[in-house]
């Protein structure tokens, strides 16, 4: 595990191996949600239903603890001139992965929604909260968190913005509060997250009141969310009931992104905390995972490509790239592909492109033949 102690210069090229194992269990989580069939069984729908919404809250989790240790971790960088070289990699990468989101989309032609270019905005609206110190961090992403799933879901049935997202300004609308993934959630998804790097996310101390909180958040957020009526029951409820489905909202978001932190906190003090036997066969176990996690624009991009070109049309006529085969494919496939990829060459190969296009030096951590933790 990273050490997160150690000086700026250093704190900015360490990974932490449970925040790349939750980031591989979040791309899993993708995978289900984007290609697992409907089985017609409600457990086993329900069961499945679980990948939509968790999975992505734990990668933007994910990517704000990503930005918190690029950025020195719990030794940030407090020069101006080094605070704005990282500021303007990060930016060349957010712009990157808006162009990449464009181009796939227009190329492969999915059938899923794809997060790369709102993943790319995200960055670009995190720059300026980049150096937060993590108490204002992680006091402001769950204040906004508790109040902007509502604001998203107001505006999706706000009839005047829904003219503009049909006008020229339509993909910023989307970007922002509309789509699949608007920022206006994401970015204190990511609050969160660049909190828990600042204030130490391999820590035990750190870990162990992140899991106290965030198990309180979710036992009480995801029941009361469950009982209030949800967006499918807006028709036909009276008027007096209707702010029920803004607070549902927010208080699903905010159950969810508990148990994301739940999955950090956990996969870090296994991978981290642990006896070091415990490590090595837990390391061992989840190394497939972890790698994916440590290359997850590589696997990310790599699962579009698969699953745009495993498209076929169903009896009914309609066009489908959900199966069974293509989901077990997908996991061990690509899996086994990060691992050897991760064990004998190191860094991805999209990772090591947004490195060498930001300027970025590659990192000791990334020499081919690593071996995995």
């Amino acid at each position: 595990m990273a050490d997160l102690r150690t000086p700026p210069a250093r704190a900015a090229s360490s990974r932490v191996a449970g925040v790349d194992a939750a980031r591989g269990i979040a791309l899993i989580g993708m995978f289900v949600a984007h290609v697992a069939p409907v089985v017609g069984f409600g457990f086993w729908d329900d069961l499945i239903a679980v990948a939509d919404e968790r999975p992505r809250l734990l990668f933007a989790l994910t990517a704000g603890i990503g930005l918190g240790l690029l950025t020195g971790g719990v030794a940030p960088q407090r020069a101006p001139y080094a605070r704005t070289t990282l500021r303007r990699q990060i930016a060349i990468r957010a712009i990157l992965l808006i162009a990449m989101g464009v181009v796939v989309v227009e190329l492969l032609r999915p059938l899923v929604l794809v997060i790369l270019d709102v993943y790319g905005v995200a960055f670009l609206l995190m720059l300026p909260l980049l150096f937060l110190p993590w108490r204002f961090a992680l006091l402001l992403g769950p204040a906004l968190l508790a109040v902007t799933p509502a604001i998203v879901e107001l505006a999706a049935r706000d009839v005047d913005l829904a003219e503009v997202a049909r006008g020229p300004w339509g993909i910023l609308v989307d970007w922002l509060v509309l789509g699949a993934y608007p920022v206006a959630i994401w970015v204190p998804v990511m609050l969160i997250g660049l909190g828990l790097a600042r204030a130490g996310v391999g820590r035990p101390r750190t870990l162990a009141w992140a899991a106290i909180s965030a198990g309180a958040v979710a036992v009480l957020a995801l029941p009361l969310a469950h009982v209030l009526p949800g967006p499918a029951d807006v028709a036909g409820m009276p008027e007096t009931t209707a702010w029920s489905i803004p607070l549902a909202a927010s208080l699903s978001t905010l159950g969810n992104t508990a148990v994301g932190v739940l999955v950090v906190a956990a996969s870090t003090a296994l991978l981290g905390l642990t006896s070091a036997r415990v490590r090595r066969i837990a390391g061992a176990i989840l190394s497939p995972v972890t790698a994916m996690g440590a290359m997850p624009l590589t696997v990310y991009t790599l699962h579009l490509v698969v699953i745009a070109n495993a498209k076929y049309v169903r009896e009914d006529g309609v066009v489908a790239d959900d199966s069974w085969a293509l989901l077990i494919g997908l996991v061990a496939g690509l899996a086994a592909f990060a691992w050897l990829w991760r064990r004998f060459v190191g860094i991805g190969p999209l990772e090591r492109f947004f490195r060498w296009v930001s300027g970025r030096s590659r990192m000791p951590a990334d020499e081919p033949g690593q071996r995995l933790p």
